[in-house]
């Protein structure tokens, strides 16, 4: 016992130490996995194809061989910290430590080494001392405009050591020390670096990629950016109020009461609209949601996610909280930032205090500032659409009603006659109930009442919840005043009871005597909730006449199998040709071949 307590002890020291404590500790962990077989210290890296951007990846990235969309191929290089040896395999030596001046060529940030040297920075990062440095990449000092490298190289003195300086903090810190959440002073004025940790294993510093961490120096310590970075002052509010293009929405947050919340401290992540993206809204849809307040705060809220995400952390399509409640379908396709499937991203990653603004060229209005009628157009049921306009019912649709539409498929109308008569109207109305209903406040037996004067019944089963004959199809959709429900079948409200059902259909008139001469009437009116398997005439006329005569004679139950097959219904492996025509007790399904038992096999 004791030989195995101490085993069971020394596995879960093993497995503690092998524990990644962080998602980038996780990453790395797997690329070192994945690279082992090509020797000591060697990582694994994707590598998007046609670019020089790599990554340590989690499981689900390598078995998805994308970024961004975009095909990667595998590269096996050095881990951090440690470099090749001539004749050995993988990466046995550490590489040599040496100060910060040095390592930067070492670790290839030879652009960031020149201009220290020209900013009489040198001295400082090959004297005493215990820095870090997040170091510009040669790719990361290329990528910058010509105008602000100009700005920068003009003035050595100042502004480049002012801007190298913000990239260093006064002490050693490792990746590991580098916390989500976590911010340092930097040597330029104590303003602060910010760092952030995301779920897939990347970590930003100002929302710069670390793409070389923890390369040690004799004075320090070296993490590799993938950009330059700036100095953040300001925080998200102030910079949305000094940018010309953000007028609309500057104007919209203040009539929100959003402004106290984009001046306080958090770490948000917005999507500002620009005044083109105003610009492109129909100018009543627009001129309703800014005069209504809590169709504005919603509209921005949907804006506004609860937690901050740089660019660089999105390598692929992720669904994001937003402060209004719901999600954003956050992505990317190559170089392009997208939402919900869309490259509208116009700018990214402009930085303040308590969060990260991207600039978008349009406009993302939330469901819950829609007026019902754009809750229609905007989703799938464009047929529907039409129909409810067509019948004269757009003012329900538009106004502050509290209703529920039921909303059938394009595929419900499939073979169906459009053109607007009386019934089709009075149909249409009856799919307006008169409360606005969550489909998760619905429960079986419970009775809905239509704009129609029709009471519709809630049927719920162990894999559908259905109104009637119509069984919701989608989550709802719920707007500013009203709701909808996306049904798979037109509604059809029940027209009496069973009996009632088949004298109304010419088609049931063989079964209406049988059932009356066999004294079965009187059940079938009764209060219940039965299910008819109704034999048309045509079904009659198809048996030999001494069989119809024997059955018109001795009329019996029949054990029946009921399975769906595709889109259509089989009971006994006889083809239901028609279904849910609903009674007030009960449902009939039409049958053109009379049931019978089911050999045993």
């Amino acid at each position: 016992m004791k030989r195995l307590t101490l085993f069971a002890l020394a596995i879960t020291l093993i497995a503690t130490g092998f524990a990644a404590k962080t998602p980038y500790q996780a990453v790395l962990q797997h690329s070192r996995i994945r690279g082992r077989t090509h020797g000591p210290n060697v990582c694994a890296m994707q590598k998007i194809q046609g670019t020089d951007k790599k990554y340590f990846t989690n499981c689900k990235q390598w078995y998805h061989r994308k970024i961004c969309g975009k095909p990667t191929v595998v590269s096996y290089e050095c881990c951090p910290g440690y470099e090749k040896v001539i004749g050995e395999k993988g990466c046995p030596a550490a590489l040599p430590l040496v100060n910060i001046y040095k390592t930067l060529g070492v670790v290839g940030a030879t652009t960031t080494k020149m201009y220290s040297e020209r900013a009489k920075l040198q001295e400082e990062i090959e004297g005493p001392g215990s820095f870090t440095f997040f170091a510009p990449s040669n790719e990361a000092w290329a990528a910058l405009s010509t105008e602000i490298l100009d700005a920068l190289v003009s003035n050595v003195n100042i502004e480049l050591l002012n801007a190298l300086h913000y990239h260093m903090i006064n002490k050693r810190l490792t990746s590991d020390d580098l916390k989500h959440g976590a911010s340092f002073p930097s040597m330029y004025q104590d303003f602060d670096v910010h760092i952030h940790h995301y779920s897939n294993g990347i970590v930003t510093v100002n929302c710069a990629r670390l793409v070389k961490t923890d390369q040690h120096a004799t004075n320090g310590i070296v993490h590799v950016v993938d950009r330059v970075i700036t100095a953040i002052t300001n925080n998200v509010n102030s910079l949305i109020d000094t940018d010309d293009d953000l007028d609309t929405l500057r104007t919209a947050v203040a009539a929100a009461g959003l402004t106290n919340l984009l001046e306080n401290e958090g770490s948000y992540t917005i999507f500002a609209p620009t005044n083109e993206a105003f610009e492109k809204i129909p100018p009543e849809t627009l001129t309703r949601i800014l005069g209504d307040p809590v169709a504005l705060k919603d509209l921005l809220n949907y804006h506004i996610l609860k937690n901050l995400h740089c660019s660089e952390s999105i390598v692929a399509g992720t669904p994001l909280e937003t402060l209004q409640g719901t999600v954003l379908e956050v992505g990317c396709d190559g170089e392009e930032m997208t939402i919900n499937g869309k490259a509208i991203v116009t700018q990214r990653d402009k930085l303040g205090t308590n969060g990260v603004i991207h600039y978008v060229n349009e406009l993302l209005i939330p469901d819950s500032a829609k007026t019902l009628l754009e809750l229609v157009e905007g989703s799938v049921v464009t047929t529907a659409s039409k129909l409810f306009k067509d019948a004269g019912l757009t003012d329900h649709l538009i106004g502050s009603e509290a209703v529920t539409l039921l909303a059938p498929l394009n595929d419900a109308f499939k073979d169906k006659s459009l053109a607007m008569t009386p019934d089709l109207k009075k149909l249409l109305r009856n799919h307006i109930l008169k409360e606005k209903f969550s489909s998760k406040s619905l429960y079986h037996g419970q009775e809905l009442e239509t704009l129609g004067g029709l009471k519709l019944r809630v049927f719920v089963f162990r894999n559908s919840l259905c109104i009637e004959n119509a069984c919701i199809a989608a989550h709802d959709k719920n707007g500013r005043y009203a709701n909808m429900f996306i049904v798979d079948q037109i509604v059809a409200p029940p027209m009496g009871t069973v009996m009632d059902v088949l004298k109304a259909d010419d088609r049931f008139s063989t079964l209406v005597g049988a059932i009356q001469r066999a004294g079965l009437t009187e059940l079938l009116n009764k209060k219940g909730t039965y299910t008819f398997f109704a034999p048309t005439n045509a079904a009659f006329s198809a048996m030999p006449p001494a069989d119809l005569n024997k059955l018109m004679s001795n009329v019996s139950c029949v054990t029946i199998c009921v399975r769906k097959r595709n889109s259509t219904v089989y009971v006994n492996r006889v083809p239901v040709v028609e279904t849910d025509l609903m009674a007030t007790n009960g449902v009939v399904h039409a049958v053109d071949v009379i049931i019978k038992p089911l050999r045993k096999s």
